[in-house]
């Protein structure tokens, strides 16, 4: 794309000679004494060509390029399975509190015992509402907190002579981070299929049920927003065999204070601190995912653990049989503090009524769109749901991927597509609890009308979006050619 196309000029193409949006002291080294305290390897022969702008120009810049950005605060964020929620405020100032916002890791406890309280509070409330015993906030995302409970699991089965245990059964409606995480810990990956409801199915999950299952990996409600009818069935077909079951977090956002994971059979859950408790995600800031475990487990967890003698916190290293660190220090902490202030804020009522509210828009949308879209699986869901653009596809040709980018047109960015893969042309939609039925009545009219577009203006679709800086892009050669830094033209 050449410079005239584009709808904002790179800040190197804005750079004039002599510019400056900054201004430092006069260099208080003699300009001698220089070579003496830098390595000649690292001393610049020349200038780095920085653009150079005026302070007013290059505020102006960021600021235009932002509003060319879509966010939760910008508008309705529907992505399924990730909880693109609205974060409240209240997070970001007490985030910001010198006395967290300044602390250093390597602070003696005695100095940091309001840090070491949060931390301790923040575990006691997330072992409240998944019924668990201890856990740990190292873990730094979704992703990570699952590698960190499978490597818990494995090192729980050695320890109790049944190394030989390497198999981990993934349904076919899991993340794709499930399979990835069983990977990372070397192990055999099982996949079972979904039945006519949606759920396990329990016959071909005892087709692969034996003496060699360290784990059975499940999202409960599922990435198809289904709780899983037979879930006691499972936890007792796994644990029967000796394996134990593990809880991917991700969708506990329909769950929180209505459902415990540990009590439908859960040994090891991990919650995404930057999805269900609201702080930010996606391209908002560093996750956090704790992972709690029942108490058989609790010798595993990470070191060290926030410890409380009755008098003061201290953080215990001594755990023989801990996996060790998983992350630098104790988590980020920054995100801890963001879920403790939003579970405090709420209080145990206010989570109870943020997941009933979220399985209410969530199954509004789904009753208003189910005409207009084809519904795979319909019953009642919980916080999600998956429509799909098949008969669109079959009659109009077109696509889910013509919906989505239909969809940005109308200044709504799209539900997460083609996923989960058992659900062909997948358009899955998560509204949260934080959206207003005024927004879900707006995005169900532009849903309806994309969908009588597809009928009577395909073009118009197979175009989109016709609307924004940049229209339809070559995914497939930004993918596998992607042009990630700028290189100046000679």
């Amino acid at each position: 794309m050449t410079a005239a196309m584009r709808p904002e000029p790179l800040i190197f193409e804005m750079s004039t000679p002599g510019h400056r949006a900054y201004s430092l002291p006069d260099l208080d080294v003699p300009k001698e004494k220089l070579a003496d305290l830098l390595p000649a390897n690292l001393v610049r022969e020349k200038a780095p060509e920085l653009p150079e702008v005026a302070e007013v120009d290059l505020i102006r810049h960021f600021i235009r390029l932002s509003e060319k950005n879509h966010a939760v605060d910008v508008d309705f964020y529907p992505l399924g399975s990730c909880t693109m929620k609205y974060s409240p405020k209240i997070n970001e100032a007490v985030v910001r509190y010198p006395g967290f916002a300044n602390v250093h890791p390597y602070t003696p406890d005695e100095l940091v015992q309001g840090s070491l309280q949060l931390m301790a509070e923040t575990e006691k409330y997330l072992c409240q509402i998944g019924g668990l015993t201890r856990v740990t906030l190292q873990p730094a995302a979704g992703a990570h907190g699952e590698f960190t409970g499978l490597a818990i699991i494995m090192a729980y089965h050695k320890d109790h002579g049944q190394g030989h245990r390497n198999k981990v059964i993934v349904p076919d409606s899991a993340h794709g981070t499930n399979p990835a995480t069983a990977a990372m810990n070397g192990c055999q990956i099982v996949q079972v299929k979904s039945n006519e409801r949606g759920g396990v199915d329990l016959d071909s999950l005892k087709e692969v049920l034996d003496e060699n299952v360290a784990a059975l990996m499940l999202t409960n409600p599922n990435t198809l927003g289904l709780f899983d009818e037979n879930i006691h069935k499972i936890a007792e077909m796994v644990h029967k065999v000796g394996g134990l079951l593990y809880y991917d977090g991700a969708n506990a956002n329909a769950i929180m204070g209505l459902a415990r994971p540990a009590d439908a059979g859960f040994d090891v859950v991990h919650f995404n601190l930057h999805k269900t408790f609201s702080t930010p995600h996606g391209g908002g800031g560093p996750g956090s995912g704790p992972v709690g475990v029942t108490a058989k487990l609790v010798d595993y967890l990470p070191v060290p653990t926030v410890e409380f003698d009755g008098t003061k916190y201290y953080l215990d290293y001594n755990r023989p049989k801990s996996i060790g660190k998983v992350k630098s220090f104790y988590g980020n902490f920054g995100v801890v503090v963001k879920g403790y202030t939003y579970m405090r804020a709420l209080g145990g009522q206010g989570l109870k009524e943020a997941s009933e509210d979220a399985v209410l828009n969530a199954n509004y949308l789904m009753a208003n769109l189910k005409d207009a879209f084809y519904l795979m699986y319909d019953r009642i869901c919980k916080h999600e749901f998956v429509l799909s653009s098949k008969w669109q596809k079959e009659k109009y040709g077109i696509s889910t991927l013509d919906v989505a980018k239909r969809l940005l047109d109308y200044g709504m960015h799209p539900p997460t597509v083609y996923f989960p893969l058992i659900v062909a042309e997948a358009l899955m939609i998560e509204p949260t609890e934080t959206e207003s039925k005024g927004t879900l009545d707006r995005f169900i009219a532009i849903m309806r009308k994309i969908a009588k577009e597809a009928e009577t203006e395909p073009e118009t679709l197979h175009k989109a979006p016709l609307t924004t800086p940049v229209g339809r892009l070559d995914e497939v050669t930004a993918s596998r050619k992607p042009v990630i830094r700028y290189k100046k033209e000679a």
